[in-house]
């Protein structure tokens, strides 16, 4: 059974953690990019479909060629960073479903079926980004979240010739914390909450 984590890990994962705009000039290696997908991968998607297809953009022509596809702001966040990743979704995730998931026919709930495929795909691929963001903060790594870039030159430059489309971009490093403004308000429960 799961036990409450303690107040520092909580303070890690999410009353201190932010989004960050710039980092600190320290490497991220294969390493860590491997152990934040060995975290990642455990948390839930819909019949285990893991629809999520990452490219982790280390090198700086590759940063170079994302940051261009982007918002002039945010590709001057990815080339400051040292990795920045595209979270993107694989249309044809359900081929993979007899492997991932053997308990039923899977695969034959989502053939010809393109509005499920996409929903599925959006949500669940969303999901997984959420799950690569709180991997990177228990590793002990800070990330930047973005949308502002232009999809389809996203999906042309890097998912060429294949069923995957971007969802978002993330950078990866050690946050620079003169980069981050106040914290925007979170309001309490109250305020966007109802039980019934």
């Amino acid at each position: 059974m799961a036990q409450p984590l303690d107040t520092a890990a909580l303070d890690q994962l999410f009353r201190e953690a932010r989004s960050y705009n710039g980092y600190l000039d320290k490497p991220v290696s294969q390493e860590q990019m491997d152990a934040i997908w060995e975290l990642m991968k455990y948390g839930p998607t819909s019949a285990n479909a893991l629809p999520a297809r990452l490219v982790w953009c280390a090198s700086d022509a590759a940063k170079e060629k994302l940051a261009s596809l982007t918002m002039p702001a945010n590709g001057d966040k990815i080339r400051a960073a040292r990795v920045s990743v595209i979270i993107g979704m694989d249309l044809e995730f359900y081929e993979a479903l007899p492997e991932l998931f053997p308990h039923a026919d899977a695969r034959s709930w989502f053939v010809g079926n393109d509005a499920m495929i996409s929903a599925t795909a959006f949500r669940n691929s969303s999901l997984q980004g959420a799950y690569f963001i709180m991997a990177a903060r228990a590793l002990g790594l800070d990330t930047g979240p973005m949308s502002g870039f232009s999809n389809e030159a996203v999906d042309d430059a890097f998912f060429a010739g294949t069923k995957v489309k971007s969802n978002f971009i993330s950078t990866l490093g050690y946050g620079d914390p003169a980069t981050i403004f106040e914290r925007s308000p979170r309001p309490g429960f109250d305020r966007f909450n109802t039980i019934v």
